[in-house]
């Protein structure tokens, strides 16, 4: 597989992740379903966040993490899958307030959006279920444990 990965910095985090755990976890997520392919992450912070969160999505809050797929006109030529945009202090945040190391919270999210640009959803159970099954079983081969699995404990 190729993957091409344009990473843009809107905020500077630490313990954010480095170009190349960026590239290992999209790269587990795409899971050779494509050749050749090119996504963005934008890191940014709580403003840039919540707005777009508001603006595609109705939510006047900050997210952990915005998915935009690419759907390239029939004439345009691109392997091009889409944007994730990723809120670095929401991140921190939640694996902080998760008990979650903040890697492994990064690595999931990574995963998670990617999926989302893919065509994976979460809007029922069923396809909840689905899509949770499948970032579980990516990010054990990465090494990381289940995302879930306190949920699934209550």
């Amino acid at each position: 597989m190729n993957l091409l990965i344009e990473l843009q910095h809107r905020v500077e985090a630490d313990g954010a992740p480095d170009p190349l755990q960026f590239q290992k976890w999209a790269e587990a997520a795409l899971d050779n379903r494509l050749d050749h392919v090119e996504l963005v992450i934008r890191v940014v912070d709580r403003d840039e966040s919540q707005q777009l969160n508001r603006d595609y999505r109705g939510m006047d809050k900050p997210t952990n993490v915005l998915s935009f797929p690419f759907d390239a006109p029939e004439v345009v030529e691109s392997n091009h899958i889409g944007d994730l945009v990723i809120c670095a202090p929401v991140v921190a945040e939640e694996a902080q307030q998760q008990g979650k190391p903040l890697e492994a919270h990064w690595a999931h999210l990574v995963v998670h959006g990617v999926l989302h640009l893919l065509g994976f959803d979460h809007i029922n159970d069923e396809q909840a279920e689905e899509m949770e099954s499948l970032e579980v079983e990516v990010l054990d081969r990465l090494g990381f444990s289940d995302p879930y699995q306190s949920e699934r404990e209550l």
